[in-house]
């Protein structure tokens, strides 16, 4: 039987699951409050999810301000992940932000986390410097990653 993958746009009623997602991903979580928002109230964010089998698996944020986007959070369902969906996840953000005409994407990623970061360079994102101690949870450092969408 085939599985059913589908990226579509997060709704209010997706934010318990979201914050599941974002509690097992995470040391830091943001809260239920914070998704509702991003949602509801912030004009420059735009969410995406990703379902398999009717199932969420993943969500992605986004915020797009003129020209610039700025990847807030991506994650997947630890169940679900080493399927590609945060691949088809992360996709589907870069085509959204060409969409709205965004011209720079870049987003911070933990030094330690080399699989995201070798999914970012899939994409085109290259390494654009530090910004020292960014987690709070442990003072780890994030490296800046970004891609040049459109010239």
């Amino acid at each position: 039987m085939k599985t059913k993958t589908a990226i579509r746009s997060m709704r209010p009623e997706d934010i318990d699951q979201i914050y599941e997602i974002e509690t097992a991903s995470f040391t830091s979580p943001w809260t239920k409050d914070s998704f509702y928002h991003e949602l509801l109230e912030n004009p420059y964010a735009h969410y995406l999810v990703i379902e398999k089998d009717g199932c969420l698996a993943g969500y992605c944020g986004i915020w797009i301000i003129i020209d610039d986007a700025q990847i807030t959070n991506i994650a997947i369902k630890p169940e679900y992940r080493g399927q590609s969906l945060g691949e088809a996840l992360f996709r589907s953000a870069i085509e959204l932000c060409r969409e709205k005409k965004a011209r720079r994407l870049s987003l911070e990623v933990r030094v330690s986390n080399h699989p995201a970061q070798s999914l970012y360079k899939k994409f085109g994102l290259q390494a654009g410097g530090i910004r020292k101690q960014y987690y709070t949870d442990n003072g780890e450092d994030a490296l800046l990653m970004w891609v040049t969408l459109h010239e």
